[in-house]
């Protein structure tokens, strides 16, 4: 099952009618009994003794739970990485997908240094178009900044669907952009009506780190997590909302790792800010205790930016905040590489291709680890799984909801099956898997995508290169109603009031090489002799001299302050000229 197969090997599914009979249908609000029918990819009717036509294939749901299909909203299928290629590919990712209740991903678009926008996005789009097994849209990384991106960000809104771009704070010297660069970014996204997402990590102080930690001589997979402790994640995502509400960007923040990454985003909404948590597959399933693992294949495995937290009591923490709202979507950040891949990093933890694996485990983790616990209901996690996602980015209702007109992408679920997680029976093309020997309860019975059964008794039944391209509109309601309502408020006004006519200071053109403390203190013989020099001044500007300049220091610590002096002692021939009296203490 989990070997590649093409087109020829898979049986194609004649009708494209379909019944499901019996169903207890599950929506982000509400659970109701009812049968739906689709056709041509599209659900057509809901409700009970639909009248439907002949040759329809039908599924018993038994009163089973029919959920939309999940929305994976952050994978990196076939993504580069310096002349290598991650080992799941649209295909093998896509596929994969499918089998854990995914009916719609959004990949990233990663352009290479000097690689334009509308070239990567294009390149993304023939790699898609040729292997996905389910629909699937992209979001753009912006890797440089200056004028032409703009342009292309332009050009990839309104001409291709795009309505969400990536900025990294982190890779130094490789994608990482300043504040300045990222409010400007900001800025435009804004004004394209798109969402900003952030990778956030403070890039300059984990390469200090990393040149700290590899002098110290660790180069293992534990030195990936040293060098960037939780808290220049937190850093960055603060920096991120900071900024994010000076330009009145809604912010995204991707990979959500840590606790304190996690309430940051938490405090900032109950502030209220427009700022959304996307935890991934891996935070929410495991920690990075896993890095010091003494089996270096394995530790390796786990290695993804942001790292995995080594605190063990995250991974419920951050599914309490996803329970309760402060967080809001979840993705997978499906990134593999085989270990041979890995260890061209085997001496250098820096060298280490990142990503792990989550698409197919990721919403079973979900639907036990929260659902099981009773940290929240059937709706909750609909809402985790697709619909919050498919609102952000503008999907909704075609994808994220069962009503008619939608899309024909739903999940009969399984809430009390087992099973354990392990590579000898995931549907990649990696030998780990970081979930390895976890027990889940939840999975998906049949999966449905574009109205035909992809999944039934534990087979997949997937056709490479039949998922679609999902474009999105910009300005989504679910995000921009608040934005809108937050620019008329905050509109900047002057204080109207009459103009100031009183005397200016005139200062120096370079001010820096003045000093800006007052010499008046000094005896009384300088405050008389004072009149004499604006005499000088009208007469003509006097050459300055800098006194910082002389070894003389008229304040401040001498050789001699220990010598017991006078009150006041004139100086008949000080420097600068006999104008200069000095009180010396």
């Amino acid at each position: 099952m989990s070997g590649y197969q093409g087109k020829k090997n898979i049986p194609r599914i004649t009708s494209d009618r379909l019944l499901v009979k019996g169903a207890k249908i599950v929506n982000d609000d509400q659970s109701f009994l009812a049968d739906i029918y689709m056709e041509d990819g599209v659900i057509k009717q809901i409700g009970e003794n639909l009248i439907v036509p002949g040759g329809v294939k039908i599924v018993e749901a038994h009163g089973g739970m029919v959920m939309p299909g999940g929305i994976d909203v952050h994978t990196r299928f076939q993504m580069p990485d310096r002349g290598m290629v991650a080992a799941d590919d649209f295909y093998q990712g896509t596929r994969a997908a499918l089998a854990g209740g995914t009916t719609m991903i959004i990949d990233h678009v990663v352009p290479e240094p000097g690689v334009g926008l509308i070239a990567a996005f294009n390149q993304w789009r023939e790699w898609a178009d040729s292997k996905s097994c389910c629909d699937y849209s992209l979001h753009v990384d912006i890797t440089e900044w200056h004028k032409g991106v703009q342009e292309e960000m332009e050009s990839l809104v309104k001409d291709h669907g795009v309505n969400s771009f990536l900025v990294y704070l982190a890779y130094k010297d490789v994608f990482q952009l300043s504040d300045a660069q990222m409010y400007e970014v900001f800025s435009v996204i804004r004004d394209l009506g798109a969402i900003a997402q952030v990778h956030a990590e403070n890039g300059d102080i984990i390469a200090e780190e990393q040149r700290r930690i590899l002098e110290l001589g660790i180069t293992g997979p534990e030195g990936h997590v040293l060098s960037r402790p939780e808290e220049v994640e937190a850093e960055a995502v603060n920096r991120s909302v900071t900024i994010a509400n000076q330009t009145n960007c809604p912010l995204y923040i991707t990979k959500v790792m840590s606790k304190s990454a996690a309430d940051v985003i938490a405090l900032a909404r109950k502030k209220g800010a427009v700022v959304y948590g996307e935890p991934i597959s891996a935070s929410l399933g495991t920690d990075g205790t896993h890095y010091w693992s003494k089996n270096w294949a394995k530790a390796v495995a786990y290695v993804t930016s942001p790292p995995l937290s080594p605190d063990p009591t995250t991974p419920d923490y951050l599914n309490s905040l996803l329970s309760c709202g402060d967080l809001q979507v979840t993705g997978s950040a499906h990134c593999t590489f085989t270990t041979s891949q890995r260890a061209v990093g085997k001496d250098d933890f820096t060298l280490i291709p990142e990503g792990t694996n989550g698409t197919e485990e990721r919403m079973s983790l979900i639907w036990d680890k929260c659902v099981v616990t009773g940290k929240m209901d059937e709706n909750q996690f609909v809402a985790v799984t697709s619909t919050n996602a498919a609102k952000i980015f503008n999907l909704y209702p075609r994808k994220g909801r069962i009503a008619v007109g939608s899309d024909a992408d739903l999940v009969l679920w399984d809430p009390d099956v087992s099973k354990i997680i392990s590579a000898k029976s995931h549907n990649l093309a990696v030998e780990y898997n970081i979930f390895e020997g976890t027990e889940v309860r939840g999975a998906p019975l049949v999966v449905i995508s574009q109205g035909k059964i992809v999944l039934e008794e534990g087979s997949l039944h997937t056709t490479e290169g039949c998922g679609r391209y999902i474009t999105h509109k910009p300005f989504p309601d679910h995000v921009y109603k608040r934005i809108k309502a937050r620019s008329r408020l905050t509109e900047l006004r002057g204080v109207p009031r009459g103009q100031y006519d009183g005397p200016v200071c005139e200062v120096a053109v370079t001010p820096k090489a003045m000093s800006t403390v007052s010499s008046l203190k000094t005896s009384p013989a300088k405050q008389q002799q004072q009149p004499q020099q604006q005499q000088q001044q009208q007469q003509g500007p006097q050459p300055v001299r800098n006194l910082h300049q002389s070894g003389f220091s008229l304040s401040g610590a001498q050789v001699d302050d220990n010598i017991p002096r006078r009150n006041t002692q004139r100086i008949v021939a000080p420097p600068g000229g006999r104008a200069n009296i000095t009180s010396l203490g």
